[in-house]
């Protein structure tokens, strides 16, 4: 067993009692959904009611960001409340680095760490050794064997492998070592979520921390013929654009929410969030339990399944700009956060890890990098800091290796092909569309500065030039890019609102349960 702080093992001598009151905690990652993939957070196309219905009994964070713009270094530093750069997952595992990346870019993407580092103490671990019950249900991406949740403080574990998409798909059979089949065709958010609602029941007589990670709505995109049919009306009925994709810098990039596919993901999922929310109200935990929703890094706009439309926010998934990182962040916190309140103070993902712990009347690690947002609950403030982003990795969504630091108003992003510096002033500019370096030349230096010196504290690995690359053949894949992949999407995208759209004979499976 890992060693608890001084702090932790004070605290759980004085709260172990039969009386026991502490909050239960219920948190739910989604995997690539995008801020504006909601509808309380705008979207006209996604119908999103209960997950609508956390931030509206609880705290919006209005400016809520992931700690990296792909899912493996946002979900450990949920886990471990430190920055991608200080724990060094800072890619999806499993990604090429080094010499082993072959794409004929600038730079070879930095070595990265493969598995959730075990000497660390989760925030799991925190929980379960201070007497929480634990549970784990959905996509883990943190590691293999020996790298489990269960061999980071989960005592149970449905469905969380090595693996970041389900192997089977959405629907049973899912071919996944952690997750027993269920019915042909069962829905695989609606499993997760029957296995998080069991839990709850199970769990009433001690305080428990439920983690459910959805697989949603990462690819394959899959839903099922009347969800389709649902979204795919609603799409018609509105104006139709001549083009669905923008190509910005490096490949086509969505502007529309129009995808009929992932809107019935979306829907799924939703509903699945209901099953959780209504299992706390019938038990009657809801007036004692903590509910947190987020994601772990943008919508998919370019690369993958290129289903969604981050705007107004530029880029999405593997993107440095705003649609990469900026999610949704609530927190229900009976009691403590005001239904319907908002936060405007930017907040990110490993600010989780202290606020659960403070929550639970637990002191947090020493070496850690986010805050308690248990202040903001309550209306008060927090002392102003910095927010940093490092990845020095090429993502397949078109992002370009840089890190990142955002000030107050500013956000210097730094690109490590060519050493050239954006600064944007978001609240006149949340596009990312007029670069102000040579108009600000000072604050760019001093955020430069700032961020220099972070990734030197934290000991970041920086990406170092590739002797492979050839300019001329770069040139050529762009144009491919432009003159045949863009077009080929378009086509693809159209044809998925086509009166005859037939993925397959039984729609991915879903069209094979009858109970």
């Amino acid at each position: 067993m890992k060693q608890l702080t001084i702090g932790i093992l004070l605290t759980l001598a004085t709260t172990l009692s039969a009386d026991d009151t502490r909050p239960n905690f219920v948190f739910i990652l989604a995997d690539d959904l995008g801020c504006k993939d909601l509808s309380g957070e705008g979207s006209t196309f996604y119908e999103t009611p209960r997950i609508d219905s956390i931030a509206n009994d609880g705290m919006r964070f209005t400016q809520g960001y992931a700690a990296c713009q792909v899912c493996s270094p946002s979900r450990a530093s949920i886990m471990l409340g430190t920055y991608p750069a200080r724990h060094g997952i800072t890619d999806w595992i499993g990604a090429a680095s080094g010499m082993k990346w072959n794409r004929n870019d600038r730079v070879l993407p930095a070595e990265y760490q493969h598995n959730l580092p075990l000497d660390q103490t989760t925030v799991a671990e925190a929980l379960r050794d201070a007497g929480y019950a634990t549970f784990f249900a959905g996509k883990w991406h943190l590691g293999g064997v020996g790298s489990m949740p269960e061999d980071h403080g989960f005592d149970i574990n449905r469905g969380g492998h090595h693996r970041g998409s389900p192997p089977g798909g959405f629907f049973s059979p899912y071919k996944n070592p952690k997750l027993t089949d269920g019915p042909s065709g069962e829905s695989l958010p609606i499993r997760l979520a029957d296995e998080t609602a069991g839990f709850i029941r199970d769990s009433a007589d001690r305080p428990f921390f439920a983690f459910l990670s959805f697989y949603s709505v990462h690819g394959p995109i899959q839903t099922t013929p009347e969800l389709w049919k649902k979204y795919r009306d609603k799409a018609m009925a509105g104006e139709q654009p001549e083009e669905r994709f923008l190509i910005d810098r490096t490949l086509p990039v969505r502007q529309v929410q129009d995808c009929p596919i992932y809107a019935g993901m979306m829907e799924s999922m939703d509903n699945a969030v209901g099953i959780v929310l209504d299992t706390l109200k019938q038990t009657g935990l809801d007036k004692n339990t903590v509910v947190i929703f987020t994601s772990d890094n943008g919508g998919v706009s370019s690369g993958d399944a290129f289903a969604t439309s981050n705007l107004p926010f530029r880029g999405g998934k593997g993107r440095q700009w705003e649609g990469g990182i900026r999610e949704p962040f609530y927190i229900k916190a009976p009691g403590i956060a005001s239904p319907g309140s908002r936060c405007d103070t930017p907040v990110i993902g490993t600010d989780f890890y202290p606020t659960l712990l403070e929550l639970a009347g637990l002191a947090p690690p020493k070496t850690i990098d986010g805050v308690s947002l248990v202040p903001l609950m309550h209306g008060r403030s927090i002392p102003d800091r910095p927010l940093f982003w490092h990845y020095p990795h090429y993502g397949n969504q078109g992002g370009e290796p840089s890190s990142i630091i955002r000030d107050g108003d500013w956000k210097l992003i730094h690109y490590y092909e060519d050493g050239r510096d954006e600064l944007y002033h978001l609240p006149n500019d949340i596009g990312e569309q007029n670069d102000l370096v040579a108009e600000q030349p000072e604050r760019a230096k001093r955020l430069r500065g700032q961020l220099d010196a972070w990734l030197k504290a934290t000991g970041a690995r920086i990406p170092q030039p590739d002797p492979r690359f050839d300019a001329a053949k770069k040139e050529q894949q762009q144009q491919q890019i432009r003159n045949k992949r863009k077009p080929a999407l378009e086509q693809q995208h159209a044809r998925f609102l086509a009166e005859d759209f037939q993925p397959n004979k039984d729609w991915w499976g879903s069209k094979l349960t009858r109970d």
